[in-house]
């Protein structure tokens, strides 16, 4: 198959593959087994909802990647990689979930066959989508070679964000821009909170200036009252009610790109600690950007937001801040690789991109007002336009 729309030029691929290549011969990797598909997708293209089977990306010091995946979903990876369909191998539908059958023992065999079965081999241990199946199935078939953890080798080599990666980024804040607008044009009390959820999926799908939009790597956080307290609840068929606040935290999306942002909106009059969270909050937000520039370390941000906090509020953040942010697919939009909090030294640099969450979670209630922001030259830029404050709707 020869028709394809690759989300980047070719040679932007081949920038990709030198970095990670060059991060390989650091830890003396001969070859390198990707699972994660985020780092599938930055490194091949590769846009498929299969991340539910096992699949893998095998880069080895010279050649084209090898898209591993299954039989039924070759057409999918021969679609979208920027490789030839000599790059794609759809390993056999039998080992689909049909222990003891195995598809790492049929990769096994790929590995002989390209002569990759030995030398130092990385593996991504601490994954979602690399099970301890798959790493026995590979300890006992892969005897020549030596498997070494390699989580996060392709993670970081995507903390720096291209032009073009970052404007995909401000698009999908473009778009959470628009959710954002809709849901308080929108919210009122005695609607049910899975019609409001419908339509930030429908304004997130249709995306926006002929950009459309993508599915979000995390389903909308919408709790209500002392369901706020909880950090990653969902929604439910309940109506929203006067008297209560209610954090939406969603993301726009584009080309697998995203841009998270969160607000907390009030029905009626809100008691005065919200209020006093709020100016808190946001003054908090403002000298954690400011502190968002070349030579700074993340933990600066978090620092600088949770002593103010502390300060005007009495409250002191015991989780993170935020973290780095770019493509992603589920379960979470996050890059797993820097966080905003106490301790994280890395020196932030231009082009690298975060969700800046210095949200607040109390027994019985809750704030979220975040930004998504990509750290440039002279300082951090934010990717959406939602007015930074607690929304109040009488």
């Amino acid at each position: 198959m020869t028709a394809k729309n690759l989300p980047f030029e070719r040679s932007e691929y081949d920038i990709r593959l030198e970095r990670v290549r060059n991060s390989m011969a650091e830890k003396f990797l001969d070859t390198l087994i990707v699972s994660d598909p985020s780092n599938m997708s930055w490194l091949t293209g590769y846009d498929g909802w299969s991340f539910y089977v096992h699949q893998c990306v095998i880069l080895s010091m010279d050649g084209n990647p090898l898209c591993f995946v299954r039989s039924q979903d070759a057409n999918g990876a021969y679609r979208t990689v920027w490789m030839s369909d000599d790059d794609v191998h759809g390993y056999d539908e039998k080992r689909v979930q049909n222990l003891p059958l195995h598809p790492m023992q049929e990769l096994v065999g790929v590995l002989n066959d390209r002569g990759l079965a030995s030398g130092r081999i990385g593996v991504e241990m601490d994954n979602y989508w690399y099970s301890a199946q798959a790493h026995v199935e590979l300890v006992n078939g892969l005897t020549e070679a030596t498997l070494v953890d390699a989580t996060g080798l392709v993670n970081w080599q995507r903390a720096i964000k291209s032009e073009q990666e970052i404007r995909y980024m401000k698009i999908a804040g473009q778009i959470v821009t628009k959710m954002h607008r809709h849901i308080r044009d929108r919210i009122e009390p005695g609607l049910p909170k899975n019609e409001i959820v419908a339509e930030i999926y429908h304004a997130g799908c249709m995306g926006i200036d002929g950009h459309g939009g993508d599915y979000p790597a995390i389903v909308p956080l919408v709790a209500s009252g002392a369901d706020a307290s909880a950090a990653h609840l969902t929604w439910n068929d309940e109506p929203f009610k006067s008297g209560e606040s209610t954090f939406f935290e969603i993301a726009g999306c584009y080309k697998r790109y995203h841009c998270p942002t969160s607000r907390t909106i009030f029905l009626g009059n809100p008691p005065q600690r919200f209020l006093d969270v709020e100016k808190a909050v946001v003054e908090g937000i403002n000298a954690g950007l400011e502190k968002a520039k070349p030579g700074n370390q993340c933990q600066d941000i978090a620092n600088t937001f949770c002593s103010i906090l502390e300060k005007r509020t009495g409250i002191k953040k015991e989780s993170r801040c935020g973290y780095s942010i770019g493509i992603s697919y589920p379960p979470d939009w996050g890059e797993r690789t820097m966080s905003l909090r106490p301790g994280d030294q890395t020196l932030l640099q231009p082009g690298m991109t975060f969700h800046f969450i210095p949200a607040v979670w109390q027994d019985d209630w809750g704030m979220e007002i975040t930004e998504s922001f990509v750290v440039t030259e002279s300082g951090a830029e934010t990717l959406s336009d939602v007015p930074r404050e607690l929304f109040i709707k009488k």
